[in-house]
């Protein structure tokens, strides 16, 4: 097989300018990559940067979007020694809105036992991400955590850990989300703007408006800020602000950045993430699933704000 089909973007106008194309060329796995027959790809807000242009570092149109996938491996590049071809993986590299991409072979990590590969979408980017956002927050038991967009993919992750971690979850989501996020376990839940009064940790992925209110809801001195994504818009914060008006520590986490800088880290967070699936803390996900054809659909559902949890592509 040579050709496969994909979503193309094809400007920097949004999901509108993401179409289905059958003549993609099929990739090949170079030194230490993989190539994965996608069965599920995830959707992340990060897809929905790209197509405007925003994501820092992004690629320009016109590309095979999507970067996070999980599948079969069916040919491995030089070098490579595991995984190997039949095992499945989720993982993440460029061109996931296919049929075939090729990945890292070091960020692939085994679909867990009993798992399906739609289930295991979000194992590293949403699972690892909010764990990764809970140990540089250093959080400890008895603490408040603020998580910040709570129903979706990372915050849903964030609060199921917070609880675990003998943490008070304060979760913010739309208001036809909050019953989502009271079944995930937080103590309580607001809307957006509303004041969730002093915590010691917050969760911060929204950016924009709400990036002031996580900023205000940090203890003095002792509170935390991680940042992990900016899906509301950049904002920002000054030498001044914290010397003169917010005593906190802001701390930045892109797990891409993590895996690449800080690899023992990463190896550190997937022992544990190995550990919480045994305890049967991370469960298998219920993502919402569409068909490839329908990739901008859900882009654009997520940009609007108008889905919860995690969506996949089946191509």
């Amino acid at each position: 097989m040579t050709s496969m089909r994909a979503l193309r973007q094809d400007s920097a106008n949004g999901p509108e300018d993401l179409h289905l194309v059958t003549d993609a060329p099929v990739p090949a796995a170079g030194p230490g990559e993989i190539l994965l027959k996608v069965t599920a790809a995830g959707v992340n807000f990060a897809d929905v940067m790209q197509t405007r242009g925003t994501y820092e570092d992004g690629p320009e149109a016109p590309y095979v979007a999507g970067f996070e996938a999980a599948g079969e491996v069916v040919a491995v590049g030089e070098g490579v020694t595991a995984p190997a071809v039949g095992d499945h993986v989720v993982g993440t590299g460029n061109g996931a809105f296919a049929e075939y991409m090729v990945m890292p072979a070091s960020g692939a990590v085994a679909v867990p036992e009993g798992w399906s590969d739609e289930q295991a979408i979000g194992l590293i980017l949403n699972w690892v991400t909010a764990l990764a956002a809970l140990k540089l927050g250093r959080l400890a038991a008895g603490e408040t955590v603020l998580v910040q967009a709570a129903a979706g993919g990372v915050g849903q992750a964030a609060v199921r850990l917070a609880k675990h971690y003998g943490a008070t979850v304060v979760g913010t989501a739309s208001p036809g989300k909050h019953d989502v996020v009271r079944r995930l376990g937080a103590d309580r839940v607001l809307g957006y703007g509303a004041d969730p009064g002093t915590v010691d940790l917050v969760l911060e992925s929204v950016g924009g408006a709400a990036f002031a209110t996580s900023l205000a809801a940090a203890k003095r001195v002792t509170g935390r800020v991680v940042v992990y994504g900016v899906a509301g818009g950049e904002v920002a914060i000054t030498n001044r602000d914290l010397n003169f008006r917010r005593q906190i520590h802001v701390i930045g986490l892109h797990l891409g950045v993590l895996i690449e800088h800080a690899p023992a880290i990463f190896a550190e967070l997937m022992d544990e993430l190995r550990a919480l699936i045994a305890a049967g803390v991370c469960v298998p996900g219920t993502p919402t699933v569409y068909d490839l054809t329908d990739g901008p659909k859900a882009l654009a559902e997520l940009e609007a704000r108008a889905t919860s949890g995690k969506l996949v592509l089946r191509p």
